[in-house]
């Protein structure tokens, strides 16, 4: 009789999960609270828009690729993308902007003419980005650091006799300021910190190899959206004998003292010889193991920023904007102490503005554009949100105006708004953090969670809040590292 494993959360990790279970062999049943899978990678509509209500950058494709190759299938048969020529457009309110482009030396051309650097500085600057993405990803990214076997090959070795360009002991700031000079420049290279909800005054210089993921390995818009990534995963998995219990949450892990025997779930207890869990590692614990002892220091390391998110139906183009543009705060630094310190917002927040209809014509009327309107934030603390949101959004307005001159709240006919509050609801993400922990000390890689229980047998964790970290293809790679870990049946 084939062996069952059970996965609990059908988020991007879970969703990967289960098709590496079912390719080695396993009957997969899959256990989902909402009533829809992908987790943060959804969408909705009104009123004629479309928008992706979670991640909005899409990079590092051949992680959602392979997992069709799988089953021998053509990726181009089920999921289909092209690559941005322009990565993001920036804004300054003294009109400075700047358009990153995807092709390495029109981007170091165009950097060294708007900063007015030395074109040398930048063309060193992602040379060593890449030399640490390098290095690194081997072993903090695709390989589990909670087994002794990632410590004791050429890899590892190769990395600590290069820690010294690691840069582990300086702040990214402290790194950008050395070598870049220039106030925008550091600005601009400083806000990779927060593709994993860091601050640069407080994640390591390591955290610099992040911009050779965009720029180096380039940035993508998925045919459909990015909820087209989880759809067609999803539709794999059914199509490879998935069963799927959807708005059927899991309220405990059931084991007998050492290895685990099952879930309950609608009340029901439903047996299995394996379980990936890609809940939120602390509502797993909280909520569903709780007579096991807890990793405290895991658990009360400090969480990533969330975010404030104003879902704009906005009947104007604009042609300035891309997919993907930022409006830079004034205050860079003294924005991410209000939210890593003081736990609230700064009345000059920087925007981010995703419009996927940029990319997508359907997902906004004729002449019209759908804005997802951002700003990272703290995460819930028991703020009075109501009263944040409704400042937030009047101070995003003003600042728009100010950088675009437009009054941009003449065109808005659609919105809906999403908080940290309904992020920890929707997906159980503590304190609706968007990426588990975060980054701000240069231990936090060894601090997360390992995507193995070493109390219960066959329990694994995937996800952004476990190894190797947050975002798409991190949480795609904590699934392929437990599958790696899991003996094939076939």
């Amino acid at each position: 009789m084939r062996k069952t494993a059970i996965v609990i959360g059908t988020g991007i990790a879970g969703l990967a999960s289960i098709l590496r279970l079912l390719q080695k062999g396993y009957r997969v049943k899959a256990f989902e609270t909402n009533d829809y899978v992908g987790g943060k990678i959804t969408s909705f509509h009104n009123k004629g828009y479309r928008w992706d209500m979670g991640p909005s950058l899409f990079t590092m494709p051949q992680y959602v690729n392979e997992l069709f190759e799988l089953f021998g299938e053509n990726p181009q048969d089920h999921f289909n993308y092209t690559r941005k020529k322009v990565l993001c457009n920036y804004f300054w309110e003294d009109g400075t902007t700047f358009s990153a482009k995807s092709d390495p030396s029109l981007f170091v051309n165009e950097v060294s003419q708007v900063f007015k650097v030395d074109p040398m500085i930048i063309t060193e600057y992602l040379k060593k980005s890449k030399l640490k993405y390098d290095l690194t990803a081997p072993i903090f990214l695709e390989k589990s650091l909670h087994r002794w076997a990632t410590y004791f090959s050429f890899t590892t070795i190769k990395a600590l006799f290069n820690s010294v360009h690691l840069n582990l002991f300086e702040s990214l700031n402290q790194l950008n300021q050395r070598t870049l000079k220039n106030k925008k420049l550091i600005q601009f290279f400083n806000r990779f910190a927060t593709y994993n909800g860091s601050s640069p005054y407080k994640t390591p210089g390591i955290m610099s190899m992040i911009p050779h993921l965009e720029m180096g390995l380039g940035t993508y818009f998925p045919k459909g959206g990015m909820h087209e990534i989880s759809q067609s995963l999803y539709r794999l998995c059914q199509s490879k004998g998935a069963e799927f219990q959807l708005s059927n949450a899991v309220t405990e892990i059931l084991h007998d003292g050492s290895k685990i025997t099952g879930v309950v779930a609608g009340s029901q207890k439903h047996e299995g010889d394996l379980i990936v869990c890609n809940m939120d590692i602390y509502a797993t614990y909280q909520r569903l193991l709780k007579d096991v002892i807890k990793p405290k220091k895991t658990l009360a390391q400090e969480r990533s920023s969330s975010a404030l998110i104003f879902y704009w139906g906005i009947k104007k183009t604009f042609e300035p904007l891309d997919l993907h543009n930022i409006l830079f705060s004034e205050s860079y630094e003294e924005e991410f102490k209000h939210i890593f310190e003081r736990k609230t917002l700064i009345d000059d927040p920087t925007i981010y503005i995703n419009i996927s209809s940029k990319e997508e014509k359907k997902d906004a009327p004729e002449g019209c554009e759908n804005w997802f309107v951002m700003i990272n934030c703290p995460g819930n603390f028991n703020q009075d949100w109501e009263q944040i949101k409704k400042e937030a959004r009047e101070n995003i307005i003003k600042k728009i105006n100010r950088t675009l001159n437009v009054h941009i709240e003449d065109y808005i006919e659609a919105e809906e708004i999403l908080d940290p509050i309904k992020i920890e609801s929707k997906t159980s993400s503590h304190q609706g953090a968007l990426y588990g922990a975060s980054s701000n000390n240069k231990f936090a890689a060894f601090l997360r969670h390992p995507n193995f229980s070493k109390q219960l047998k066959n329990l694994y964790f995937c996800g952004g809040s476990v190894h190797p970290g947050g975002g798409i293809p991190l949480s795609l790679l904590s699934a392929k590292i437990v599958g790696e870990q899991i003996t094939s049946l076939k």
